[in-house]
């Protein structure tokens, strides 16, 4: 069995593909709105001043859209994955790179200088295909939307979307 499959790791990552496709409907609508997300198992807090009408639209929208096969919704361009890879492609480079048995530090910093390169090179894409294979699932099947619920905590505005599987 696919431990992806496994039931806490299932919802979460359909829910960080809901979560995916309302910020992009949402920003389809109004392209000044800024919002940011986080997902967990039993749904996702949006982050950022939006009308709970204008959520609660896109979110119905969004899992439309999904479960009609939309599946490149699911994939976010400024999602936390692609930073995660290039973090980690950076250190990986760093350490081969310093941690090789070169004796000068110009050779060091040249290596450095071209393992950073690379990972640069490299994060964006990677961090879409991790995206699309690990961190969401664009398979919304019997998805549905529990409750959404607006709060603000001083300043910072949130919508609390809940999701069951049925």
């Amino acid at each position: 069995m696919n431990p992806l499959e496994l039931r806490p790791l299932a919802a979460l990552r359909r829910n960080h593909a809901l979560e995916h496709a309302t910020l992009h409907v949402l920003s389809e609508r109004n392209p000044r709105l800024r919002l940011m997300g986080r997902s967990d198992w039993s749904g996702f807090t949006l982050y950022g001043a939006a009308d709970i009408e204008q959520v609660a639209d896109a979110l119905t929208t969004a899992l439309d859209r999904l479960q009609a096969g939309e599946s490149a919704l699911a994939i976010h361009p400024r999602c936390g994955t692609n930073v995660a890879a290039g973090v980690t492609l950076a250190g990986l480079a760093s350490y081969v790179a310093l941690s090789g048995r070169q004796k000068t530090w110009w050779r060091k910093a040249l290596r450095l200088a071209l393992g950073l390169g690379a990972a640069l090179a490299i994060a964006p894409s990677l961090g879409l295909k991790l995206q699309e294979h690990v961190t969401t699932s664009a398979e919304a099947g019997a998805l549905r939307v529990a409750g959404v619920r607006r709060q603000q905590v001083g300043a910072v505005v949130l919508h609390r979307i809940t999701t069951r599987q049925e």
